[in-house]
């Protein structure tokens, strides 16, 4: 994995390239205004590169590894996209597991999401991460496109999709038909959507630096929620007091972390953005909270 944290960065840059990452700026864009950052020999296209993941260097879990069992499986969603596909991974063991659906960023379901879902079949769940760009001919292998892709989703069918996928994870054999949803920015989103969709058939949500719900909503939110969220996130901090105020409104049982001198998208350790004691930090937090609620 690259040697460069966020430190080597300017915070300017940072968010220029979140704006990128989510769709506010073109890559044009990104590089025309990163090039006054470009000193020293470095242009703007190495810039980006350097920000870019690092997904092999990253893995923590191989596809190969012989304490859990793998497979891509398709499932229905009749009131989404019709058919929807998704990667599961389970702890090589009998009998059943609590169920985690791990929902992806803006790209889809790309390597470091099946790392993320191989973590938690190593640490005992039946885990399941549906790959939203399935109906658009799944994850490209390139984050350019997968994005470029995403923007071409149907929004309302695909969160039907998370929807049937939640019911699909209940309803595995290798379940006990409790579920937990854990997701990242735009999956973090969707994991506080779901949290206001499912009722009781959610467990618990844990949603790292997502998008808040709509708030007439959170009266329908029953299970406990988990927020993690980067102290350099304006975009998605600026929802925050709005979100907590409702909850709180509504009695809903929910803690927040706020880890500081993180950036958005702390927890993904293949890019420069990572970082790791806060990473290790919200992710031991996430699995004692999956397993005090949904175990």
């Amino acid at each position: 994995m690259t040697q460069k944290t966020a430190h080597d960065f300017d915070q300017d840059l940072l968010i220029l390239f979140d704006a990128y990452v989510h769709g506010g700026i073109d890559r044009r864009t990104f590089l025309d205004k990163a090039a006054k950052y470009a000193v020293g020999g470095v242009t703007a296209a190495m810039l980006l590169e350097q920000l870019s993941p690092k997904f092999l260097e990253a893995q923590t879990i191989a596809h190969e590894d012989t304490r859990i069992e793998q497979s891509y499986l398709e499932y229905a969603s009749p009131s989404g996209s019709g058919t929807m596909r998704g990667y599961l991974a389970k702890p090589n063991t009998s009998g059943k597991a609590a169920g985690i659906l791990v929902i992806h960023e803006n790209r889809g379901l790309n390597p470091h999401i099946e790392d993320i879902t191989r973590r938690l079949a190593v640490d005992g769940f039946v885990a399941f991460a549906p790959d939203a760009l399935f109906p658009l001919g799944g994850y490209p292998g390139d984050e350019d496109k997968a994005r470029e892709a995403f923007g071409k989703l149907d929004q309302t069918k695909t969160r039907e999709d998370f929807v049937a996928a939640a019911a699909f994870l209940k309803a595995r054999p290798e379940c006990t038909g409790k579920i937990g949803a854990v997701g990242f920015c735009y999956g973090g989103g969707m994991v506080n959507f779901l949290a206001t969709r499912l009722g009781r058939d959610l467990s618990a949500g844990v949603a790292y630096y997502g998008s808040s719900p709509n708030l007439p909503d959170v009266p329908k939110i029953t299970a406990p929620l988990m927020i993690q969220s980067a102290e350099n996130d304006p975009r998605i901090n600026a929802s925050w007091p709005d979100f907590e105020a409702a909850l709180k409104a509504a009695g809903v049982t929910y803690e927040r972390h706020l880890y500081p001198g993180t950036q958005h998208g702390f927890n993904n350790n293949t890019t420069p953005r990572y970082d790791s004691a806060a990473a290790k930090l919200s992710w031991d937090r996430t699995l004692a909270f999956f397993r005090q609620h949904v175990k």
